[in-house]
């Protein structure tokens, strides 16, 4: 400033012509060209956040792999974040710990699990690098910085229950579910107190395919439990649409999971969905926020729109869909689904008369199926 100044006493100096609105627009034409040079030499802003991403299978499949990807996609993008995706990752094989390094040595602050078994494989990385935070999608292992995090879809899995024992002519639903695990075990008693909640005689067959994705098993058991047990509603817990399309090939009805109704298909009467960008927005902003690892367990449900029942086909009823919006409006004001006195399907009283099952235990401890579950042999 003493410099501006000085130049601007010097040019007068030399010609005393020159008035004192002159020298006021080259002092401020000189003030403009200092804070442009102060400007560009201040320190540069902080980098954008990088997310990393690991999935089981390829992004761009429908049902479990393209919705997370896409919905991780659109939270980034609303938060000016860069995404990092490591997909076809397969669990147990140590490709997952490879991944995690793989993104950490590329910046990554924040990294999504999204499969089961990830977090119990990566449970020693998680302690390695304790800057780094972490959000599972199953509660297989916690650490200071890895938190489980899942959406409610059981909320949505109890109103596809009550569609189906809607629907039935024979009280007979047919499940093909990957693993016996808590998430898929959750889902299953949900469906079924939902079905029970319309129809008390309903009950649901399960056929467990043992993996995530196998279209070829699964429409062989699709097959089976149609034939065999007499289910004429499906439902499913894979990562693709094979039970639907076997179940539309045989002319029966199914509700899809995690996607939309497949095109070209005619029998599908509903689909169970996740709003997989609400999810990873909320996700974000917990992290941003220095939240996100604060808690062992985290919920984001129906009371979000985070989940729900889409696609109702036009062959249901205005009946049907009445009960269904009173479902929903109860559970979007946080009615409870578990609530006993509920009995497994070996007899054992898993929950008291008046009691509800935890959130914790919901997430991680359902190792039973409720009775009028029972299992395709």
């Amino acid at each position: 400033m003493q410099g501006v100044t000085q130049l601007s006493q010097l040019l007068e100096a030399e010609n005393p012509a020159v008035s004192k609105r002159t020298r006021f627009i080259f002092i401020l034409f000189a003030l403009v060209f200092v804070a442009a040079l102060f400007r560009f030499s201040a320190a540069p802003e902080d980098p954008p956040l990088k997310v990393g991403f690991i999935i089981l299978g390829d992004i761009t499949e429908p049902g479990w792999n393209a919705s997370h990807y896409e919905g991780i996609r659109a939270a980034c993008e609303a938060h000016g974040a860069e995404l990092l995706v490591r997909d076809h990752v397969p669990e147990g094989t140590g490709s997952c710990s490879k991944a995690v390094r793989d993104l950490i040595a590329h910046g990554c602050s924040l990294i999504v699990l999204a499969s089961f078994d990830y977090p119990d494989e990566v449970k020693d990385l998680a302690d390695e690098y304790p800057e780094i935070a972490f959000a599972a999608t199953s509660p297989k292992a916690y650490a200071a910085n890895m938190t489980a995090y899942f959406p409610r879809l059981y909320q949505a899995r109890y109103l596809a229950g009550a569609l189906a024992a809607m629907r039935t002519k024979t009280n007979v639903i047919g499940y093909v579910a990957a693993f016996p695990n808590s998430e898929v075990r959750r889902g299953i008693n949900a469906f079924l107190l939902g079905a029970q909640r319309m129809n008390p005689k309903t009950r649901v067959v399960v056929a467990w395919t043992n993996n995530w994705e196998d279209a070829a098993k699964e429409a062989v058991l699709t097959e089976r439990l149609i034939r065999e047990t007499g289910a004429d509603v499906m439902t499913y817990h894979q990562d693709d649409a094979a039970v639907a399309e076997t179940a539309d090939r045989l002319g029966v009805d199914f509700i899809a999971y995690n996607a939309p109704i497949p095109e070209g298909l005619s029998h599908g009467i509903a689909a169970v969905r996740c709003r997989w960008d609400i999810y990873y927005d909320d996700i974000l902003r917990r992290y941003l926020k220095g939240e996100l690892n604060a808690m062992k367990n985290h919920w984001i449900g129906i009371d979000r729109n985070a989940v729900f029942l889409d696609e109702l086909s036009p062959e249901i009823t205005d009946g049907m869909r009445g009960h269904l919006y009173y479902l929903r409006r109860a559970l979007n004001g946080h009615q409870l689904i578990f609530i006993g006195p509920l009995v497994d399907n070996e007899g054992n009283l898993r929950c008291n008369e008046g009691e509800t099952i935890s959130d914790d235990a919901l997430l991680d401890s359902i190792d039973w199926l409720i009775s009028g579950v029972s299992v395709l042999e």
